[in-house]
């Protein structure tokens, strides 16, 4: 249905005729006349259309004229309103952006791909499958952000999920302060649905909190963690100098990540391919 949100512009319609009819014609022209070309055709015209100015010569100005009303009435479709679904879980992704994740030992259509594309590709589906839950999204690399609030637009979860870019938060890996961000946005919410999902292919080299102390935190509050370790434990990575070698290689702590998920009641998984991811 469509509605205007300042009907009253349409008021307006009538303004060029009362002007019209109302001011004063100016008699007497100062400084040069303006010479027309084509003033004998415009005088041809305005006898057609019977010297009102009701004919075509003028009838695309008053087309314009409605336009220009419309717009300025700004007309909404107001589409309808569906039911918010008022039961389901609070899960908040909490995804790692660090350097590491620019490895390439994950395969997607026969083809190499690293490790953010797949788990972008994976959790995508992940997001298209929730029903009733409210989803957020917070990025990690060498700091947190909060990428999206909690909130049912399932849409826009996914699509700040695919611009997310490697090394964007740092080529770091923060997992407690990560950990520690989303108890942060979590902790008023109702203890019984709170949850988040944690994926991540490094260990903590970064931040001013550790991931047991962040996960005793979030215990505290209630919130499950379920702790995703990506790719192999070591892999050859970059070094500063943008070779691959083993020297390089970004090892994940599995102690640690078990240790997140087991302190607050959730389960630790260790993918190696898009498949077990």
């Amino acid at each position: 249905m469509i509605e205007l949100y300042w009907p009253w512009a349409l008021c307006l319609l009538p303004l060029p005729y009362f002007l019209r009819r109302w001011l004063p014609p100016r008699d007497q022209v100062s400084g040069a006349a303006l010479r027309v070309p084509f003033f004998a055709l415009l005088r041809e015209l305005k006898q057609a259309s019977g010297g009102h100015g009701w004919g075509r010569p003028l009838l695309s100005a008053w087309v314009l004229w409605l336009l220009l009303l419309l717009a300025l009435a700004q007309p909404l479709w107001l589409g309808g309103s569906g039911a918010i679904p008022t039961t389901g879980r609070d899960l908040m992704l909490v995804v790692d952006i660090s350097g590491s994740m620019r490895q390439m030992d994950f395969v997607l259509e026969e083809e190499p791909a690293d490790r953010l594309t797949a788990v972008k590709r994976v959790v995508g589906k992940f997001i298209d499958h929730r029903r009733g839950d409210r989803l957020g999204l917070i990025l990690f690399g060498a700091r947190p952000y909060l990428r999206a609030p909690l909130s049912h637009d399932h849409r826009i979860i996914k699509t700040l999920l695919e611009e997310a870019e490697i090394a964007l938060a740092g080529e770091y890996t923060a997992v407690g302060d990560a950990i520690g961000l989303a108890v942060k946005r979590m902790r008023a919410l109702p203890a019984d649905s709170r949850a988040m999902v944690l994926l991540t292919d490094g260990d903590n080299n970064s931040g001013s909190i550790g991931p047991r102390q962040a996960a005793d935190i979030a215990a505290e509050f209630g919130i499950r963690i379920h702790a995703v370790g990506i790719g192999r434990a070591a892999a050859a990575a970059p070094n500063p100098y943008g070779i691959w070698s083993s020297e390089g290689a970004a090892d994940f702590d599995r102690e640690v990540l078990e240790s997140i998920a087991g302190r607050t009641g959730g389960v630790y998984f260790h993918v190696l391919d898009t498949r077990g991811l």
